[in-house]
């Protein structure tokens, strides 16, 4: 099945399973070509919630994040949870993320106050095997969810619970930009999160988050969060049970419950990550893509690879929270 939305592009191809895919047509230079369809390609995001554009062969971070910065207006990421690589501003690496491990579908940054709405990705060096950047259409996931499970995440929201420790995941510094307590004590008031300073100098914070959004340009209602991504029971078992005994319950690196705080069991998480397998559409990498992805419309996941894996990510086009029509009321620290 194909599918045009304007004259100046070729056919989309739209295949059960897939993202839907842009074969683009160009001479050479990628960055002309991205800004000559800018328009054209962000109205297929619109209304695919995501699109792979093949042939730009895209080959370095230079040329990517020309291609980039034509298509959207890049953030500067904060609050990030695992270290990353910085190209330039705006331009990142993927998640340093086990390659062994799957990564569970989640929307970037669905924890702030300020989050990106349109995820860029490129791949310059496709893996061996596996590593695919999977989408999911929230939309879809939410009404497949139990509608009980559902009207409790909106009427309570989600918490993410997090602790700094210089052992595992992002840094104080990586994730706020400054390793200075007073800066980032005003970063957590600024964002609605709830700080504390433990005797040992590890940072924990807290903060509570509507789990369903109104999509601020389609109205659609969006099973918007990383309540199963960041959970305990998304770990591997044995890397679970090894932080526990190291660090304690309350002190891992980052764990989700109940907005009032009830901790969430394995079975919930279990039917998320099944919900998502169900509706999940997947396309391998091939070196010089381009994934476009709608971050409210569309959850993104990655498989588990072999190989050499290389894809740059940017977040583009920042939305406010409460442009999202929130269910819950976020306070900060």
């Amino acid at each position: 099945m194909t599918h045009s939305l304007a004259t100046s592009l070729p056919d989309v191809d739209l295949q059960p399973g897939k993202p839907p895919v842009l074969r683009a047509r160009t001479t050479g230079d990628a960055a002309r070509w991205a800004a000559e369809h800018r328009n054209a390609l962000r109205a297929l995001v619109a209304e695919h919630g995501s699109l792979l554009v093949r042939g730009l062969g895209l080959r370095d971070a230079a040329q990517t994040e020309a291609v980039f910065r034509r298509l959207g207006s890049l953030l500067a990421e904060r609050e990030t949870f695992a270290p990353r690589r910085r190209y330039s501003e705006g331009v990142y690496s993927s998640s340093k993320w086990p390659p062994n491990q799957h990564m569970c579908m989640h929307h970037e940054l669905s924890y702030a106050v300020e989050f990106p709405s349109l995820m860029l990705f490129a791949c310059l060096v496709a893996p061996t095997g596996g590593g695919a950047t999977q989408v999911a259409d929230s939309p879809t996931v939410l009404k497949s969810l139990p509608g009980e499970l559902v009207e409790r995440f909106e009427r309570l929201g989600w918490l993410l619970i997090r602790n700094y420790n210089e052992d595992i995941g992002a840094s104080i510094a990586e994730a706020f930009g400054s390793d200075d307590r007073c800066a980032v004590e005003r970063y957590c008031r600024a964002n609605a999160i709830q700080f504390e300073w433990q005797p040992n100098g590890v940072l924990r914070t807290w903060q509570r988050r509507s789990a369903v959004m109104l999509h601020p340009r389609s109205g659609q209602r969006c099973w918007f969060n990383q309540i199963a991504f960041l959970n305990e029971w998304t770990m591997d078992p044995e890397v679970r049970e090894y932080l526990v005994d190291l660090y304690g319950e309350d002190g891992l690196p980052f764990n989700t419950r109940f907005g009032n705080g009830d901790p969430i069991g394995p079975e919930v998480i279990q039917m998320i990550d099944e919900v998502y397998e169900k509706n999940t559409a997947c396309e391998p990498w091939q070196s010089g893509d381009l994934l476009l992805v709608d971050n409210l419309r569309t959850a993104h996941g990655r498989e588990h690879f072999e190989g050499a894996r290389e894809v740059l990510v940017a977040m583009a086009d920042a939305v406010q929270l409460a442009d999202c029509s929130p269910t819950i009321e976020v306070t900060g620290g």
